[in-house]
């Protein structure tokens, strides 16, 4: 957050340096905020729902900026194309977004434990941003939501890991100081945050679930300052 000694000029004010006004200030906090991608493949709506709560919290912590963004749908139809802008949600992700952000959380259904195809071949077009370290050094962290309740949900979270290290990303997951690992009978997990969607994608999101969602968003944005904090230093 700026201060208000980074606004005024270091010699005495005149009529030619007035004051600051409270917009100028605003807009100069705001410029100083992070930027942490959110970023998720959804097809029924479940992984979309957590994305939405991960960047509820990390935009409860001064200073940080949640970015939603998802990816197109694949098809083996090889005329098949998607729309430029998505008809819901947020809108399609761009290699400028990986070098804009100071932190990334990734979500992605579960397909046969693995990540969907979609979020999948997102990654696999990555190699400029590899190439020239876009994320390296950056905070990551990952979510994920499955159709029933052993469907995978941790080697879903293990499968996005892997791209992220190439990335030489620095993973966050959640730990056990959040009282609710040992507590939720749905998702939850100290790989990522986790939902039990159900087999059509609509069952209700828990207490459990919900707060895992904000503290992972939370240690995200907390750590991303704490590293951008430590290189101004």
């Amino acid at each position: 957050m700026a201060k208000i000694k980074h606004l005024l000029p270091d010699h005495h004010l005149s009529r030619e340096a007035p004051l600051p006004t409270c917009s100028d200030m605003i807009q100069d906090m705001h410029n100083d905020s992070l930027t942490i991608l959110v970023l998720y493949y959804s097809r029924h709506g479940a992984t979309r729902k957590l994305a939405e709560l991960i960047a509820q919290g990390i935009e409860s912590v001064p200073g940080c900026d949640a970015r939603l963004r998802t990816v197109p749908a694949i098809s083996p139809v090889c005329e098949a194309s998607a729309p430029a802008i998505p008809e819901t949600g947020a809108p399609y992700v761009e290699v400028e977004d990986l070098h804009d952000c100071a932190a990334l959380a990734i979500g992605s259904p579960t397909r046969f434990g693995n990540m969907a195809a979609p979020m999948k071949y997102f990654w696999d077009n990555t190699s400029a941003a590899w190439l020239s370290g876009a994320l390296c050094g950056k905070p990551a962290c990952l979510f994920t939501a499955t159709g029933s309740m052993h469907g995978g949900q941790e080697s879903t979270l293990l499968s996005m890991m892997l791209p992220l290290l190439h990335h030489g990303m620095l993973l966050l997951g959640l730990p056990y100081t959040e009282a609710d690992l040992m507590l939720t009978e749905t998702g939850g997990s100290p790989y990522g945050a986790s939902h039990f969607a159900g087999s059509d994608g609509k069952r209700a999101i828990s207490a459990e679930e919900k707060r895992l969602c904000l503290a992972l968003g939370r240690r995200l944005a907390t750590t991303a300052l704490q590293l951008a904090r430590g290189k101004n230093d």
